[in-house]
């Protein structure tokens, strides 16, 4: 179910350079499942696209969901002045999330993440990990500055991190471990920059439980104005899919990339 909320602001820190997490209160919360993504108003009229955020964490017991962003542009500028006590005008939840029903005790998964695409693995870490699951993460960033949420993933299972210049943890990209890692996952969870998800959809292509979540730029965030379409393979369904109403997630080897 799709609702709008005035949701109010808990929580609101600065992780790295450019990239903040705030923490929303509100009912929404309840019917929020882990990869989904919230579409937020900019509390200025004259911004008038709401601007698409992915839930990094989901917090029932309190009705509070953690959400990680990037200042960008005006609008994200926006929501990192904001402060504790204000409210934002919420829609969603939005989108299909990750699946993680089939999991069973004693199952492998591998994440693998890349920059502000790390925020959404989190709640799958940790719910996984809830279901017995051993959890491995590899997580990508492009110098020792921009990294996050390590900590986080680390309370659920190994992480390996990655820097483009070397300047913390493994230089190089995420397919430099998971090339070296052993094969035999139940599932693979990912999401990053295009380059980062053309990977992963090639490497496992074929893997029965493998997942990539698609960023794209959206308006309407609800599926109605087909801005935010990727094409299917042929031989998979004809019709464009949209990220914000058939994703942001989507299984391996269905999409052309």
């Amino acid at each position: 179910m799709i609702l709008k909320e005035q949701m109010l602001l808990v929580e609101q820190v600065q992780l790295a350079p450019r990239i903040f997490a705030m923490t929303l209160q509100g009912e929404m919360v309840q019917d929020m499942k882990m990869g989904q993504f919230v579409h937020i108003r900019v509390p200025d009229d004259s911004m008038l696209l709401r601007r698409p955020i992915s839930i990094s964490e989901i917090d029932k017991v309190n009705s509070q969901c953690r959400l990680i962003y990037r200042v960008e542009g005006q609008g994200t500028e926006v929501f990192s002045k904001m402060t504790v006590g204000q409210h934002l005008d919420v829609m969603g939840p939005l989108g299909k999330g990750f699946e993680v029903d089939f999991l069973t005790a004693g199952d492998h998964i591998l994440i693998i993440g890349g920059g502000i695409g790390v925020p959404p693995l989190v709640e799958v870490a940790k719910q996984a990990a809830k279901r017995g699951a051993k959890v491995t993460s590899v997580i990508g960033f492009a110098t020792k500055e921009a990294v996050i949420l390590e900590e986080e993933l680390a309370q659920f299972g190994q992480v390996y991190v990655t820097t483009d210049d070397g300047s913390y943890g493994q230089k190089g990209t995420v397919a430099s471990v998971v090339e070296q890692l052993t094969d035999g996952y139940a599932a693979i969870y990912s999401c990053g920059a295009p380059a980062m998800m053309n990977y992963v959809d090639q490497r496992f292509q074929d893997h029965p439980h493998a997942y990539i979540s698609l960023e794209a730029r959206m308006a309407c965030g609800m599926g109605a104005c087909y801005a935010c379409v990727v094409k299917p393979k042929q031989g998979q369904e004809h019709e464009n899919k949209r990220v914000c109403k058939e994703g942001p997630v989507f299984t391996t080897g269905s999409l052309m990339l």
